[in-house]
């Protein structure tokens, strides 16, 4: 491919990150800052470090981060151990159901939570069964500790990603490494403290990074379990009064302030090249096999995290089959017509065909940018081309949220991009926030496709006459169609079940995505939370089947899709 073309499309992608990923973030941290009478000041954002209601939301926001960040780590970290080192029963299996916490939005896992402890949920109803308590005071799971319910939801939700990118940063360490070690005495857990973890750190840190700032920013989960004191649910409710109203600006900026000095601290410290997979392993690395016991030990541990996972699910399941589930530990009647209901109910008809639409657009437009951007990266010697790799990479290390308002801020009435609202229908700055935050997925699934492919095959066919851009469409594409297929499916089904986008841009009902009429329906009068859970489990066959289908596509180049 030409020069020119390169060159093209490395302009082509700045000028599409300048105006729709770094215009929006400046134009919210400029009204942050600008006073009433136009002028600088840093009051509005000194407010929010004086202001008891503020300060306390910004720490329970990095407590959240924080801790769930831990808890990822800490259930994720010895299943990759377990996994990268030993073959036992059940393996292949219990290994792919890894990725199922994933394929339901923890905003929607939380009413399966909140059915389990809530003052009348299961626990309640067990303890007051067995008489372990008093059914005139039931006690209250999710009060005062509502903090830790939700900091339990975000980890069991996220720490696939923490697996992923550990075993993938696992599966790259020479095995030479830890054997010399062990023949200097170094064993165990020493072993594993002093060498292992080190190695491994860039890998870990690379999953630690998107864990944080996802549950730094999360939205859904603190508004189902009516947790305000946040920063996000903060910004959310400033959002009802954003005409003249700078604090959810300065909450913006102190929220993206907070997630980038993360981030860069991280970088400094762990985020040097992973020496451990430099170069050419020395030795294959070779699964032991496990002992019966250990090798039981691991599948029972892989199992019941596995279980642990999915009790937010088989809450919303057995939910969204209820007719009467109160004060019992199981649902007293159970039906199938809230499935009928949930896609023939007028909101969540149109929510599901405005989904569609907009993820169908913004994962088409990503296909053809990623591919454009994949190749530059790979196949040309483009002098800054690792820039626009890190460029392509930027969404998953800046909040969701933060986008989201700067999106919401820039196309307000009377401001530079208010044409992208056609009337009220938000259809196009949807898509194009669709498509800026998951276009990453889609870059690294090119990528890989590219870096697999030899560069003369397409040599070839441009020696026989094929110009370079037939020779890619005849030659490389079809080759790579896989790692398409795979980033495009996880491009298309996390824009289907997109939150913080689609709980701050659609304001209208008729143009709700799919997690905005669930959390409609959550507050629903009636049967509202029976229609919300039916549509939520149809949400998890969906993204269940995709997230599988690009698991099996890219194998352990799926942890590639959450780094950055």
């Amino acid at each position: 491919m030409s020069r020119r073309f390169a060159i093209f499309i490395y302009a082509a992608t700045a000028a599409f990150f300048g105006l729709f990923f770094i215009y929006p973030i400046w134009h919210t941290v400029s009204e942050a800052f600008v006073s009433s009478d136009g002028k600088f000041t840093l009051s509005y954002v000194g407010e929010v470090f004086r202001n008891p209601i503020y300060t306390e939301g910004l720490l329970n926001s990095l407590k959240m981060g924080f801790f769930s960040t831990v808890l990822s780590v800490l259930i994720a970290l010895p299943l990759a151990l377990m996994a990268n080192t030993y073959n036992f029963p059940g393996k292949g299996a219990l290994n792919s159901l890894i990725l199922v916490p994933l394929i339901l939005p923890p905003f929607v896992g939380a009413l399966g939570i909140r059915q389990f402890l809530g003052q009348s949920g299961v626990v309640n109803a067990f303890l007051t069964k067995f008489g372990m308590m008093d059914p005139a005071a039931p006690f209250d799971w999710l009060g005062e500790g509502q903090l830790i319910g939700v900091v339990i939801m975000i980890a069991l939700h996220l720490y696939p990603i923490a697996y992923l990118n550990i075993s993938a940063a696992l599966a790259n360490l020479d095995p030479a490494m830890e054997e010399a070690a062990e023949n200097l005495g170094c064993n165990g857990a020493r072993r594993l403290f002093k060498i292992t973890l080190p190695l491994i750190m860039p890998g870990l840190f690379a999953g630690c990074t998107i864990i944080f700032i996802w549950a730094f920013t999360e939205l859904g989960v603190p508004l189902v379990f009516d947790f305000g004191r946040v920063t996000s649910v903060q910004i959310f409710d400033g959002i009802k009064d954003l005409s003249g109203n700078p604090f959810p600006y300065a909450l913006v900026v102190v929220m993206l302030v907070a997630t980038t000095l993360f981030y860069l601290v991280g970088k400094t410290f762990f985020g040097r090249d992973n020496f451990s997979s430099s170069g050419r392993a020395s030795t294959g690395r070779s699964m032991k096999k496990a002992k019966p016991l250990l090798g039981w030990f691991c599948t029972g541990s892989f199992i019941f995290v596995t279980v642990l996972a999915i009790l937010p699910h088989i809450g919303v399941v057995l939910l969204a089959v209820s007719t009467d589930w109160y004060q019992t530990m199981l649902p007293s009647s159970v039906t199938s017509q809230h499935f009928v209901d949930a896609l023939g109910h007028p909101l969540t008809i149109n929510s599901i065909t405005n989904s569609l639409k907009y993820a169908s657009f913004s994962t088409l437009f990503d296909i053809v940018l990623g591919i454009a951007i994949a190749y530059v990266v790979v196949r040309t010697k483009l002098p800054g081309r690792q820039f626009l790799d890190a460029m392509a990479m930027l969404p998953l290390a800046v909040p969701g949220l933060v986008l989201a308002f700067g999106f919401l801020a820039m196309t307000r009435e009377g401001q530079p991009f208010d044409f992208l609202i056609l009337g009220e229908d938000p259809v196009l700055i949807l898509v194009i926030a669709y498509a800026v935050r998951r276009l990453p997925y889609v870059v690294r699934s090119a990528a890989a496709g590219f870096q697999q492919t030899s560069v003369s095959l397409e040599e070839a066919a441009q020696n026989l006459g094929c110009s370079p851009l037939r020779s890619m469409r005849k030659i490389t594409l079809p080759l790579i169609s896989a790692n398409l297929i795979a980033g495009g499916l996880l491009a298309f089904s996390f824009a289907m079940l997109e939150v913080s986008d689609s709980l701050i841009l659609a304001e209208q009902q008729q143009h709700f995505p799919i997690t905005k009429a669930i959390y409609a329906l959550i507050s629903a009068l009636g049967n509202g939370h029976h229609l919300a859970s039916a549509l939520g489990v149809w949400a998890m066959l969906f993204l269940g089947v995709t997230i599988i289908g690009a698991g099996i596509i890219l194998g352990q180049k799926l942890g590639a899709l959450f780094r950055v």
